[in-house]
């Protein structure tokens, strides 16, 4: 039997045990994936554990996704870019490989699920956190319009928008600076979408047909959700396809073949 896990701090909540053994089952493989509580300071231990063990793959969560890149020798040009990474390997050489299949789920939920378009698109980022970078490589190669980051801190937004400035017309502000253009997709990245506030934000201009995408996900209406409702917008969702199309192409990497996701879709959110 193959084995993986996830690893993470808190990891109780991770639905990724559930998504990969139903990967598993409609691709007639027989795996092993488990939850695994990791401590501050025993990341690098448990990983090298797990490898030396016979593990095959490992998927990583907040807060560790920085030191799994960090620990990596070979790392995919995506890895290079977001500087933290969700999925973990050895090759054949025995060194650990690191991709992050964050930006190729998102695109695959908004594209193909959702049906949403990123090119020639003005696109608004709530946040400037390690998964706004994470997102922004595979956001650029979709050559959207303009793509504005907007963060508390300004600064750091900035910063974020430095790294891709020579891939796509990039802006940055704080959240109550945001310049007036028609927003045609809002990608909320703020991490107060967990503790149940979300700032008004001063948002006058958005286009007739605007999106918004929440990258957490939740069992019921996020506050940037919400929010985005009380706008007038009706084309609205939650990170929940991300998660799983996302998983997919860590299992490709891992297995060899890419699963289906909708069923699994539904098995997580039947009444959608």
């Amino acid at each position: 039997m193959r084995r993986f896990a996830v690893l993470g701090n808190p990891i109780a909540h991770s639905k990724s045990p559930e998504i990969h053994h139903a990967f598993a089952a409609s691709c007639g493989h027989d795996i092993d994936y488990e939850r695994v509580l990791v401590e501050t300071g025993d990341f690098v231990a448990v990983v090298r554990q797990f490898f030396a063990a016979g593990g095959i793959g490992l998927n990583v969560t907040a807060p560790f996704k920085g030191e799994a890149f960090e620990i990596a020798t070979v790392r995919s040009d995506a890895a290079t870019d977001a500087k933290a990474v969700n999925t973990l390997w050895c090759d054949a050489q025995g060194q650990i490989c690191a991709h992050t299949t964050d930006g190729s789920g998102l695109l695959q939920d908004l594209e193909q699920n959702l049906g949403w378009t990123v090119e020639a698109k003005n696109i608004l980022l709530l946040g400037a956190g390690g998964a706004m970078r994470g997102i922004m490589g595979p956001l650029c190669e979709r050559s959207p319009s303009v793509i504005h980051i907007a963060n508390r801190t300004e600064a750091r937004a900035s910063e974020l928008a430095a790294l891709f400035s020579d891939r796509v017309c990039v802006g940055a502000s704080g959240l109550h600076d945001i310049p007036d253009r028609p927003w045609d997709l809002i990608i909320n990245g703020l991490s107060s979408g967990w503790d149940g506030s979300f700032p008004d934000l001063p948002l006058s201009v958005l286009s007739p047909s605007a999106a918004a995408y929440d990258l957490i996900y939740s069992d019921s209406e996020t506050p940037f959700m919400a929010w985005a409702r009380a706008k007038g917008l009706t084309r609205i969702s939650d990170g929940l396809g991300m998660l799983v199309e996302q998983a997919a192409d860590s299992y490709a990497i891992w297995q060899g073949i890419r699963p289906e996701t909708a069923r699994v879709f539904d098995l997580l959110r039947p009444d959608h």
